[in-house]
């Protein structure tokens, strides 16, 4: 276990928080296309909170690209560094979230985010955010529109439609399950959007939402219920911690909910 604080000047009003959108935007790279789906690793990321405690958990899980067997594991848990405000959610979660990646064994490879990433009101969301700040390739696959709008894809599997911000194509709604509600993708950074909805196809063979985002949220909520078991409400630092998995095939359980 090591101890990772909450980064010095980290923001704490709605004001600095914007401020550092606004800086950090401009360094989004939305020219390459990024690794071929079924390759090399894939990083599924997710959070959990106890605010009763003022506790989060945030989990990263490797799965190899090809098979979707988990290849390395790692969770951080710590103080919310940020309160709830909608559109400024990775200020609550990037602390965390950057633990965990940091604590895995082995290089991530592309990162999928449980949220938006270029699919934001200042279109810099948590996939796009982490990217910049990692110089990770990301992607964003949300449950919902956020504030944006659509028409309904075709019903089948790998049908798509315009995420829209006006006449502005901000993601893509993807049904990745025949007649089951879509998944909104988003570019976050490095990765185009045709191959972010691609990875998505990808990581989606029998559920909804993607293998990464499944074992993430379950690893991370595992890892808060720990960690509330065992708080004291005075270590003000982050807890990490990685591992390598083996024999551990896909559990059959059902897509977490959604998160506002």
């Amino acid at each position: 276990m090591t101890s990772v604080r909450i980064p010095d000047g980290w923001p704490t009003t709605e004001g600095a928080a914007r401020a550092v959108q606004d800086g950090l935007r401009g360094r989004v790279v939305l020219d390459e296309l990024g690794p071929p789906p079924g390759t090399g690793r894939v990083t599924g990321v997710d959070v959990a909170y106890d605010d009763e405690r003022d506790l989060v958990a945030a989990a990263a899980v490797v799965l190899d690209g090809a098979s979707l067997e988990v290849v390395a594991e790692a969770t951080a848990v710590g103080r919310i560094s940020f309160p709830y405000v909608p559109g400024l959610l990775a200020f609550r979660e990037i602390p965390t979230v950057l633990a965990a990646l940091d604590a895995l064994p082995c290089p991530p490879g592309l990162v999928v985010c449980d949220g938006y990433g270029l699919a934001h009101p200042r279109r810099f969301g948590l996939a796009s955010h982490l990217g910049v700040l990692t110089g990770l390739p990301t992607i964003g696959v949300a449950k919902n529109p956020f504030t944006f709008t659509c028409t309904a894809p075709a019903t089948p599997r790998g049908s798509t439609a315009p995420l829209l911000d006006g006449t502005e194509e901000v993601g893509r709604a993807l049904r990745t399950r025949d007649s089951v509600k879509p998944v909104f993708v988003s570019v976050g950074h490095r990765v185009g959007l045709a191959n972010a909805c691609a990875h998505t196809l990808a990581l989606t063979p029998a559920h909804r939402l993607p293998e990464t985002t499944r074992r993430a949220d379950a690893l991370c909520r595992r890892a808060l219920r720990e960690a509330a078991s065992t708080d004291s409400g005075t270590d003000q630092g982050l807890s990490s911690g990685s591992g390598r998995i083996r024999d551990r095939g896909p559990r059959a359980r059902p897509d977490p909910p959604d998160r506002p």
